[in-house]
Protein backbone atom coordinates (compact mmCIF):
# COMPACT_ATOMS: atom_id res chain seq x y z
CA UNK A 1 0.00 0.00 0.00
CA UNK A 2 2.82 2.41 0.90
CA UNK A 3 4.53 1.67 -2.41
CA UNK A 4 1.30 2.28 -4.29
CA UNK A 5 0.75 5.61 -2.48
CA UNK A 6 4.34 6.65 -3.16
CA UNK A 7 3.92 5.96 -6.87
CA UNK A 8 0.66 7.89 -6.95
CA UNK A 9 2.32 10.82 -5.17
CA UNK A 10 5.25 10.79 -7.60
CA UNK A 11 2.96 10.69 -10.61
CA UNK A 12 0.91 13.51 -9.14
CA UNK A 13 4.02 15.66 -8.63
CA UNK A 14 5.21 14.95 -12.18
CA UNK A 15 1.81 15.92 -13.60
CA UNK A 16 1.88 19.12 -11.55
CA UNK A 17 5.34 20.05 -12.79
CA UNK A 18 4.39 19.31 -16.40
CA UNK A 19 1.33 21.53 -16.07
CA UNK A 20 3.35 24.29 -14.41
CA UNK A 21 6.02 24.19 -17.11
CA UNK A 22 3.37 24.92 -19.75
CA UNK A 23 2.18 28.09 -18.05
CA UNK A 24 3.68 31.52 -18.54
CA UNK A 25 5.07 33.47 -15.61
CA UNK A 26 4.78 37.18 -14.91
CA UNK A 27 6.92 39.51 -12.84
CA UNK A 28 4.37 39.57 -10.00
CA UNK A 29 4.66 35.83 -9.40
CA UNK A 30 7.24 35.25 -6.67
CA UNK A 31 9.99 32.73 -7.51
CA UNK A 32 10.86 31.59 -3.98
CA UNK A 33 8.51 28.57 -3.66
CA UNK A 34 9.11 27.38 -7.21
CA UNK A 35 10.92 24.21 -8.22
CA UNK A 36 14.33 24.93 -9.79
CA UNK A 37 13.10 24.16 -13.31
CA UNK A 38 10.08 26.42 -12.82
CA UNK A 39 12.25 29.18 -11.39
CA UNK A 40 14.35 29.05 -14.55
CA UNK A 41 11.26 29.02 -16.75
CA UNK A 42 10.00 32.14 -14.98
CA UNK A 43 13.40 33.74 -15.57
CA UNK A 44 13.30 32.97 -19.31
CA UNK A 45 9.69 34.16 -19.60
CA UNK A 46 10.70 37.50 -18.09
CA UNK A 47 14.12 37.99 -19.74
CA UNK A 48 13.89 36.53 -23.23
CA UNK A 49 11.31 38.91 -24.78
CA UNK A 50 13.01 42.20 -23.74
CA UNK A 51 16.46 40.78 -24.50
CA UNK A 52 15.47 39.61 -27.97
CA UNK A 53 13.75 42.93 -28.68
CA UNK A 54 16.80 44.94 -27.57
CA UNK A 55 19.21 42.72 -29.48
CA UNK A 56 17.22 42.94 -32.72
CA UNK A 57 17.01 46.72 -32.47
CA UNK A 58 20.73 47.14 -31.77
CA UNK A 59 21.78 44.63 -34.43
CA UNK A 60 19.63 46.30 -37.09
CA UNK A 61 21.13 49.65 -36.13
CA UNK A 62 24.66 48.22 -36.30
CA UNK A 63 24.12 46.72 -39.77
CA UNK A 64 22.54 49.92 -41.09
CA UNK A 65 25.27 52.23 -39.71
CA UNK A 66 28.00 49.96 -41.01
CA UNK A 67 26.42 49.97 -44.46
CA UNK A 68 26.14 53.75 -44.45
CA UNK A 69 29.79 54.13 -43.44
CA UNK A 70 30.83 51.86 -46.31
CA UNK A 71 29.03 54.28 -48.63
CA UNK A 72 31.01 57.16 -47.15
CA UNK A 73 28.06 58.67 -45.35
CA UNK A 74 28.45 60.58 -42.08
CA UNK A 75 25.09 61.53 -40.65
CA UNK A 76 23.87 63.51 -37.67
CA UNK A 77 22.72 60.22 -36.16
CA UNK A 78 26.27 58.90 -36.27
CA UNK A 79 27.51 62.08 -34.61
CA UNK A 80 24.94 61.68 -31.83
CA UNK A 81 25.84 58.00 -31.37
CA UNK A 82 29.54 58.83 -31.09
CA UNK A 83 28.68 61.28 -28.33
CA UNK A 84 26.47 58.73 -26.59
CA UNK A 85 29.11 56.01 -26.70
CA UNK A 86 32.01 58.40 -26.04
CA UNK A 87 33.98 57.47 -29.18
CA UNK A 88 35.57 59.47 -32.00
CA UNK A 89 36.43 57.11 -34.84
CA UNK A 90 34.07 55.20 -37.13
CA UNK A 91 35.68 51.88 -36.14
CA UNK A 92 35.21 52.61 -32.44
CA UNK A 93 31.56 53.41 -33.13
CA UNK A 94 31.02 50.07 -34.85
CA UNK A 95 32.70 48.28 -31.95
CA UNK A 96 30.35 50.06 -29.59
CA UNK A 97 27.21 49.34 -31.61
CA UNK A 98 27.57 45.63 -32.33
CA UNK A 99 25.48 43.72 -29.75
CA UNK A 100 26.87 40.57 -28.17
CA UNK A 101 25.01 37.22 -28.34
CA UNK A 102 21.87 36.78 -26.25
CA UNK A 103 23.38 33.73 -24.51
CA UNK A 104 25.91 35.98 -22.78
CA UNK A 105 23.20 38.40 -21.69
CA UNK A 106 21.11 35.59 -20.21
CA UNK A 107 24.11 34.07 -18.41
CA UNK A 108 25.06 37.39 -16.84
CA UNK A 109 21.45 38.07 -15.91
CA UNK A 110 21.17 34.66 -14.25
CA UNK A 111 24.44 35.20 -12.40
CA UNK A 112 23.76 38.76 -11.25
CA UNK A 113 20.09 38.29 -10.30
CA UNK A 114 20.31 34.71 -8.97
CA UNK A 115 17.88 33.60 -11.69
CA UNK A 116 15.55 36.49 -10.99
CA UNK A 117 15.35 36.07 -7.22
CA UNK A 118 17.60 38.89 -5.98
CA UNK A 119 16.16 41.87 -4.11
CA UNK A 120 17.57 44.23 -6.73
CA UNK A 121 15.76 42.33 -9.45
CA UNK A 122 12.44 42.25 -7.61
CA UNK A 123 12.51 45.79 -6.21
CA UNK A 124 14.42 47.71 -8.88
CA UNK A 125 14.28 45.70 -12.13
CA UNK A 126 18.07 45.72 -11.85
CA UNK A 127 18.92 42.54 -13.73
CA UNK A 128 22.69 42.94 -13.96
CA UNK A 129 23.70 44.38 -10.60
CA UNK A 130 24.52 47.78 -12.09
CA UNK A 131 25.80 50.28 -9.55
CA UNK A 132 24.96 53.98 -9.37
CA UNK A 133 27.41 56.77 -8.54
CA UNK A 134 25.01 59.56 -9.49
CA UNK A 135 22.67 60.80 -6.77
CA UNK A 136 20.23 61.90 -9.49
CA UNK A 137 19.71 58.29 -10.60
CA UNK A 138 16.71 56.29 -9.53
CA UNK A 139 18.37 53.85 -7.15
CA UNK A 140 18.21 51.72 -4.03
CA UNK A 141 20.82 51.03 -1.36
CA UNK A 142 22.47 47.66 -0.96
CA UNK A 143 21.92 45.87 2.32
CA UNK A 144 25.61 45.96 3.24
CA UNK A 145 28.10 48.82 3.09
CA UNK A 146 31.38 48.46 1.22
CA UNK A 147 34.19 47.81 3.71
CA UNK A 148 31.57 48.45 6.38
CA UNK A 149 31.59 52.20 5.64
CA UNK A 150 30.48 53.27 2.15
CA UNK A 151 26.91 52.77 1.00
CA UNK A 152 26.60 50.92 -2.29
CA UNK A 153 23.81 52.17 -4.52
CA UNK A 154 22.25 50.20 -7.35
CA UNK A 155 20.30 51.56 -10.29
CA UNK A 156 16.52 51.33 -10.27
CA UNK A 157 14.75 50.85 -13.60
CA UNK A 158 11.14 51.27 -14.63
CA UNK A 159 11.17 47.97 -16.51
CA UNK A 160 13.30 44.94 -17.30
CA UNK A 161 13.60 46.16 -20.88
CA UNK A 162 15.11 49.44 -19.66
CA UNK A 163 17.59 47.50 -17.55
CA UNK A 164 18.63 45.32 -20.51
CA UNK A 165 19.00 48.36 -22.76
CA UNK A 166 21.18 50.19 -20.23
CA UNK A 167 23.30 47.07 -19.74
CA UNK A 168 24.07 46.85 -23.47
CA UNK A 169 24.85 50.57 -23.52
CA UNK A 170 27.24 50.20 -20.57
CA UNK A 171 29.17 47.37 -22.22
CA UNK A 172 29.27 49.42 -25.40
CA UNK A 173 30.97 52.46 -23.94
CA UNK A 174 32.74 51.81 -20.61
CA UNK A 175 36.54 51.78 -20.85
CA UNK A 176 36.73 48.57 -18.81
CA UNK A 177 35.07 46.62 -21.64
CA UNK A 178 37.23 47.77 -24.56
CA UNK A 179 38.68 44.28 -25.01
CA UNK A 180 35.19 42.80 -24.76
CA UNK A 181 34.03 45.03 -27.62
CA UNK A 182 36.99 43.97 -29.75
CA UNK A 183 36.28 40.30 -29.12
CA UNK A 184 32.58 40.61 -29.97
CA UNK A 185 33.32 42.56 -33.15
CA UNK A 186 35.80 40.04 -34.46
CA UNK A 187 33.99 36.88 -33.37
CA UNK A 188 30.53 35.43 -32.76
CA UNK A 189 31.93 32.65 -30.57
CA UNK A 190 30.48 33.27 -27.11
CA UNK A 191 33.34 31.55 -25.28
CA UNK A 192 35.83 33.88 -26.95
CA UNK A 193 33.75 37.01 -26.33
CA UNK A 194 33.18 36.35 -22.61
CA UNK A 195 36.92 36.50 -21.99
CA UNK A 196 36.52 40.27 -22.19
CA UNK A 197 34.22 40.33 -19.16
CA UNK A 198 36.97 39.83 -16.59
CA UNK A 199 36.51 43.46 -15.47
CA UNK A 200 32.76 43.08 -14.88
CA UNK A 201 33.34 41.53 -11.46
CA UNK A 202 36.03 41.55 -8.81
CA UNK A 203 36.20 37.79 -9.39
CA UNK A 204 38.03 38.42 -12.66
CA UNK A 205 38.82 35.23 -14.58
CA UNK A 206 36.72 33.20 -12.17
CA UNK A 207 33.72 35.29 -13.22
CA UNK A 208 34.46 34.56 -16.88
CA UNK A 209 34.65 30.84 -16.14
CA UNK A 210 31.34 30.96 -14.26
CA UNK A 211 29.58 32.75 -17.13
CA UNK A 212 31.01 30.25 -19.61
CA UNK A 213 29.79 27.36 -17.46
CA UNK A 214 26.32 28.88 -17.18
CA UNK A 215 26.11 29.18 -20.96
CA UNK A 216 27.26 25.61 -21.54
CA UNK A 217 25.32 23.92 -18.74
CA UNK A 218 22.03 25.62 -19.67
CA UNK A 219 22.55 25.41 -23.44
CA UNK A 220 21.98 29.15 -23.71
CA UNK A 221 23.44 29.41 -27.22
CA UNK A 222 20.15 28.00 -28.54
CA UNK A 223 18.70 31.46 -27.92
CA UNK A 224 21.30 33.27 -30.03
CA UNK A 225 19.99 34.95 -33.17
CA UNK A 226 22.18 34.47 -36.24
CA UNK A 227 21.61 37.93 -37.60
CA UNK A 228 24.79 39.87 -36.88
CA UNK A 229 26.97 40.89 -39.77
CA UNK A 230 30.70 41.61 -39.68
Amino acid sequence: MKTFLSICLLLSCCSFLEAEEKRSFSFSQKPSPLHVSLKKKRFYDLLLPPTQKTYKHLNAQFIRIKGELKKGLHTEEMKALKTLYKVKSDKALLLALKPHPISITLAQAAMESAWGTSRFFKEANNVFGMWSSNSKDKRIAAGEKRNGKRTIWLRKFDSIEESVSEYYKTLGRAKAYRKFREYRYESDDVYTIVKGLDKYSELGKEYVETISTLIWHNDLTKYDLKESSN
